[in-house]
């Protein structure tokens, strides 16, 4: 009966994105939920197997971070499992309160830069001197990054 209900809402899900639109691609899958405290940090993630065997990865606390796809389960845990050593180490630090906190106002921040954009007709100089302070931001992380002790070598920064 419930499987029933909720293919009756795909149907129509998909005939309202249709007559927007939209192409539609039902993919029938499987979603994780996998939990784990450090601490009193908790950290959580949630991955979705499709049909084709893909793993999509997402960290969804302390903070949201998209992580990537996967063509295996065993990448997807050895990645969690990388992210989780990351994390213990950070505990130890006095600074994991305030990179927790810096790492949910940068979200926040692209929410609110979302909002701006898609509702309201921002100046060219509004834009301009987001991206000016983008830069500083950048810059400061990466003075830190040269000056900071590297404290986690199995695996090599994506994104400096």
């Amino acid at each position: 009966m419930m499987r029933k209900m909720m293919n009756a809402e795909i149907m129509e899900h998909d005939i309202k994105l249709r007559q927007m639109g939209a192409e539609v691609y039902v993919i029938n899958s499987k979603m994780c939920f996998v939990v784990f405290l450090i601490g009193t940090t908790e950290i959580a993630y949630v991955y979705n197997i499709n049909k084709k065997g893909r793993y999509f990865l997402e960290r969804i606390k302390p903070y949201p971070v998209a992580l990537r796809e996967f063509d295996k389960e065993e990448d997807v845990i050895n990645i969690i499992e990388i992210d989780l050593e990351q994390f213990k180490n950070a505990t130890h630090s006095h600074n994991i309160d305030s990179f927790i906190e810096i790492n949910k106002n940068f979200n926040k921040s692209l929410r609110k830069f979302e909002d701006l954009f898609l509702y309201y007709n921002v100046p060219k100089e509004t834009a301009d001197a987001i991206k000016s302070r983008l830069t500083d931001i950048d810059e400061i992380i990466e003075a830190a990054k040269e000056t900071s002790d590297r404290i986690y070598f199995k695996k090599n920064p994506d994104n400096l």
